[in-house]
């Protein structure tokens, strides 16, 4: 069947200036050593104008839950702030991780962000807990975690039905409806939006790569925390693609850790911290993300510092030229569809900066 053009535009977008594809962003909300998460918050905001301004195509916000320097943990709150503070970019969950949450509550928050931006919402979903096991637990109320990532076939379909509201005559939830959504325009009088958040499937191995092939739908890898598995996965998404009503050939994105800095010793420093958060949250000790000094003066062991080594091979850092060199080349390597950069730093005028850097790497749009 032809994809619905209304449909795929919402999902490809654009590359602007001398960008190879369209570049995006990721944020994680993060939150260092000395600040707040109101500061945290205002660097989302400063960076989706700054996004919107420059040409970037879209803005992710990822779930992550019992994280200290994570504040992303409500995405649906945090788009809803950002859709306030921006008028065109696209705003999406990086995802929602759909096993923590009933499918209803999921298409009723989107739904409600598609009435507040409409045409503009993403709903990305991924089926790990974006946690540890013990805190999955808290938020599922249950302790059988892999029925919840086992199911998420099931949940996804149950999603997508109240989405459309489109349960068969006789389903136990044929008279329920998420509102905000289509029941509303055929209620007498009613009139609705033609927009539904299109869906994304996120992955870091083959399971939903492999799913959103078959399904037809749009897919997300996080190259960021699974580089050896990037290649793999797209090859089985591209695989197992079958057209559907929303594309008619494969499209992924894929998310790349990235950090521009006006001189690469600054990039260097910059990176080194996040690492050091990173071995934090590994070595089960989740912390607030530390600053460059201090990073500078831990004493990694030797096993820590192969991780930081092995963990910033695959972050793309250094001057802007640098950067837009690494990610040309890694979107040569992977025919990927679209780029979605995360930058993880201490600070957020880092953050800023970075992302300011890159645009004017790739000669993105400037502000009139």
């Amino acid at each position: 069947m032809a994809a619905d053009e209304t449909r795929g535009d919402e999902i490809r977008g654009a590359a602007q200036g001398g960008a190879p594809v369209p570049l995006s962003v990721l944020d994680l909300v993060t939150v260092g050593a000395g600040r707040t998460a109101s500061d945290a918050l205002r660097t989302s905001v400063e960076l989706a104008r700054l996004a919107e301004a420059r040409g970037f195509h879209r803005y992710w916000v990822a779930e992550h839950h019992s994280m200290p320097g994570v504040a992303s943990s409500s995405p649906a709150v945090i788009l809803a702030h950002l859709a306030a503070h921006t008028d065109r970019i696209r705003l999406g969950s990086g995802g929602v991780m759909l096993p923590n949450h009933a499918p209803l509550v999921i298409a009723e928050q989107f739904g409600t962000l598609e009435a507040m931006a409409p045409g503009r919402i993403d709903l990305g979903l991924g089926r790990a807990p974006g946690t540890d096991g013990a805190t999955a637990a808290a938020l599922r109320r249950t302790d059988r975690l892999n029925e919840g990532a086992d199911d998420f076939p099931e949940q996804l379909a149950e999603l997508t039905r109240f989405l459309d509201d489109d349960f068969p005559d006789g389903h136990r939830y044929r008279r329920i409806h998420a509102v905000p959504g289509p029941i509303q325009a055929t209620s007498p009088g009613g009139v609705q939006s033609p927009h539904r958040p299109p869906l994304w499937l996120l992955g870091s191995s083959g399971f939903s790569a492999r799913l959103a092939g078959v399904l037809g739908l749009p897919f997300a890898f996080a190259h960021h925390f699974s580089a050896q598995n990037t290649l793999p996965a797209l090859d089985l998404y591209r695989e197992s693609f079958q057209p559907s009503a929303v594309l008619d050939e494969p499209y992924a994105l894929i998310g790349v850790s990235a950090l521009a800095a006006d001189e690469e010793k600054e990039a260097r420093r910059q990176v080194l911290a996040a690492a050091l958060s990173m071995v934090r949250l590994r070595t089960g000790r989740p912390g607030l993300v530390p600053s460059p000094e201090e990073a500078a003066a831990y004493e990694f062991s030797p096993m820590e510092r192969d991780f930081v080594d092995s963990w910033n091979a695959n972050v793309i850092h250094g001057t802007p030229d640098e950067v837009r060199s690494g990610l040309d080349d890694l979107a040569k390597r992977t025919g990927a569809d679209e780029l979605m950069i995360t930058a993880n730093a201490h600070g957020g005028d880092v953050r800023v900066r970075s992302y300011e850097l890159i645009a004017g790497a790739y000669g993105l749009p400037t502000p009139a």
